[in-house]
């Protein structure tokens, strides 16, 4: 009986799918991408492959044969990441009426769920080009919300360098263009500082998530960093 073609492309099965997985198959395929995310969550996108084969229980040509290469099951896990504070962000913005409540309720949500040890580099590279600055090709990923921020620079996705994790720029933009909105209500509002960018709120998520060994302990400390943080960015008029 034929597995599907789910190692092709970006991982998820984009090819001509033959068969439905078989079950021992798909389970192999999420303990797999388990294992992937608590791996590269705790040691970086560096991580070898032998290492999410070994937390996963399997073999490591079971890996392969649903991720032909490590750049294809690190692009699915920094996509899948990508998407996952997206969809926590907009749920932030629908479900919370007060700029600073929206704002704090996606970085204390994004933060407990881990996801920001799994972000992508190039989404956290986000910098300031000058007016008139040329950027690299590619780079046209824009954050509209940032044009005030100092210096008066327009805020573009950096690319990576193809040596980490990547993700397509539509999924990278549509995260970097919801937290836009995220801040520039905030800071309409008078709550957040006037210097604070997405890049800024994005650094918090990455490093208001620390990987410890014990859960608790992991979530007291994420939750006390994040306390201190949030402080941070409040505009000291609020």
């Amino acid at each position: 009986m034929g597995v599907t073609a789910a190692a092709v492309g970006n991982g998820r099965g984009d090819g001509a799918r033959t068969a439905p997985l078989r079950v021992d198959a798909q389970r192999n395929l999420e303990h797999v991408l388990r294992a992937a995310r608590e791996v590269f969550g705790e040691l970086g996108y560096g991580a070898p492959m032998e290492d999410v084969a070994r937390r996963a229980r399997v073999g490591v040509g079971t890996v392969y044969r649903r991720f032909p290469s490590k750049d294809v099951l690190v692009r699915r896990i920094a996509e899948e990441e990508t998407s996952r504070l997206t969809d926590q962000a907009r749920a932030a913005l629908g479900q919370e009426d007060e700029p600073w409540s929206a704002l704090s309720r996606f970085l204390r949500t994004s933060v407990a769920s881990g996801a920001g040890r799994l972000l992508p580099p190039q989404v956290l590279r986000v910098g300031v080009l000058e007016d008139g600055a040329e950027g690299a090709p590619g780079d046209a990923a824009r954050v509209p919300q940032q044009r005030s921020q100092p210096g008066g620079g327009e805020l573009r996705l950096v690319p990576g360098d193809g040596t980490t994790a990547t993700v397509d720029d539509a999924g990278a933009a549509a995260l970097l263009e919801v937290v836009g909105r995220l801040v520039e209500r905030a800071r309409e509002a008078g709550e957040l500082r006037a210097d604070v960018s997405v890049s800024d709120v994005l650094l918090v998520i990455a490093t208001a998530a620390p990987s410890l060994p014990d859960p608790a302990q992991q979530a007291a400390a994420s939750a006390r960093l994040l306390d201190i943080l949030l402080e941070g960015l409040r505009s000291r008029s609020s």
